[in-house]
């Protein structure tokens, strides 16, 4: 396990990464990771209920869909987090079938309490939470022909979510692009550009192998303040 203690917009972060013990099913690997990251933010005074962003990455799509279930039993409550997740054989360094990120946040504010926002109707994924006055949507995506339509379909559904927690494009700290390895960044940062006008401070760029479902070519996270 890897894990990193920073300081950012004003609060402390820990990021943790985790693969799987080799050997063990999807499920039983993602319950070892959970088991062992609760471990580690334990001695730091931290539990899961304070983490804010998961991203699973899984070796092949059956591992993808058991490890996410696996993600949706364990992460219940106060402790659900914005999430997303991605196929991508190159993201191991061992034999693991599944992998997890995991960002908590300790608040500046010891009685803050998440804010969970669901789709409508729900699915998996929360589409926002809101902790300490900080906005984290999950992965947004979408099954359309090639990747401009895509981000044209991704960016106003984002906005939608950005106005709903009371924010706006305008407040985002950080937008991550998680790119289908036969895609461009170029393109995408210029469909992105074309519908974003505002400047964010910080835009990162991930190349995976696949998503939840088949068709997809980019997700889009996006952690905003209010």
């Amino acid at each position: 396990m890897r894990n990193k203690i920073f300081s950012w917009l004003g609060r402390e972060f820990v990021t943790l990464s985790c693969e799987g013990a080799p050997g063990k099913s999807a499920t039983e690997q993602l319950a070892g990771i959970f088991k062992r990251s609760a471990a580690a933010v334990s001695g730091m005074g931290l539990g899961l209920d304070q983490v804010v962003r998961t991203r699973l990455w899984a070796r092949d799509r059956e591992s993808r869909d058991l490890a996410s279930s696996e993600r949706a039993r364990t992460l219940v409550g106060s402790a659900r987090s914005a999430s997303s997740s991605f196929i991508a054989p190159d993201h191991f360094d061992s034999e693991a079938l599944v992998a997890l990120d995991l960002l908590v946040m300790r608040p500046a504010r010891a009685n803050a309490a998440k804010t969970l926002k669901e789709y409508e109707p729900a699915i998996t994924p929360l589409r926002y939470l809101i902790y300490d006055s900080v906005v984290f949507l999950s992965g947004v995506t979408a099954v359309l022909p090639d990747l401009e339509s895509q981000v044209a379909d991704i960016i106003p559904r984002i906005s939608e979510s950005l106005a709903d927690a009371g924010t706006s494009w305008e407040k985002v700290v950080k937008t991550s692009f998680f790119l289908h390895r036969s895609q461009q960044i170029e393109a995408v940062r210029r469909f992105f550009d074309a519908r974003v006008s505002a400047t964010i401070p910080r835009l990162e760029y991930e190349f995976v192998d696949g998503y939840s479902s088949a068709g997809k070519l980019v997700e889009i996270e996006v952690t905003a303040t209010l």
